[in-house]
């Protein structure tokens, strides 16, 4: 992503900073769990983490993003309260664990921010990538997973107990946020890996696992 790439040098040289991605329903939660169980079982010093969240001013955030009553919320006040979120989160959790050499392992970070406001909400891309820069403090994942499933079987299994706000918007838009995460991959192929997420739990891990291997060689 434009301007962010130049910062990585200066972020997380002594950590490893992972992130988790996929369109809702892809299991991207449950393997977040599992790929932080294997990391440490490894030795690593993992710290797993969600987006938005992981503060207390970050969860607020993300109560008020979430809550199916604030249907009215306009999509450029979402694209803010995102990046306040992050912005948080990073200063107060992601830099001081990358500083001490941890593995931040984060469920969601600023490419959901790219597939779901942009992809998802038709915001001009540039706005977007730039409002990343910024709640992102510059701070660049190492490696970014996009957990890729068919969107109609993603979208039954993310509404199969109700809908948040963001998963009431229904089925076209998860595709829409799909393609965007797919053309993404396309573009910075080095940073981020498509993951095939169907099968069992146990075989999506072994490929994420195998997607992050070079991290450490």
């Amino acid at each position: 992503m434009e301007g962010l790439s130049d910062e990585r040098g200066r972020m997380g040289a002594r950590g490893i900073f992972i992130t988790l991605e996929g369109a809702d329903g892809c299991g991207k939660s449950t393997q977040a769990a599992l790929l932080a169980d294997a990391l440490a079982a490894r030795g690593r010093d993992v710290v797993r983490l969600r987006e938005p969240g992981g503060t207390p001013i970050s969860e607020k955030i993300r109560a008020l993003l979430l809550d199916p009553a604030n249907a009215e919320m306009a999509p450029e006040c979402e694209l803010l309260l995102y990046e306040a979120s992050r912005a948080q989160l990073v200063r107060q959790v992601i830099e001081p664990a990358l500083a001490r050499g941890a593995v931040v392992l984060c469920d969601r970070y600023y490419d959901s921010t790219y597939a779901y406001q942009a992809g998802g909400r038709g915001l001009d891309e540039t706005l977007v990538n730039r409002s990343n820069l910024l709640g992102s403090c510059g701070c660049v994942p190492d490696r970014t997973l996009v957990l890729d499933l068919d969107p109609a079987e993603a979208f039954a299994r993310a509404t199969a107990g109700g809908v948040d706000r963001m998963e009431a918007e229904g089925l076209a838009f998860q595709e829409r946020v799909r393609g965007a995460y797919l053309r993404l991959a396309a573009g910075e192929p080095c940073r981020v890996h498509v993951v095939d997420a169907s099968g069992k739990a146990d075989e999506v891990t072994a490929r994420l696992l195998a997607a992050v291997a070079d991290l450490w060689e």
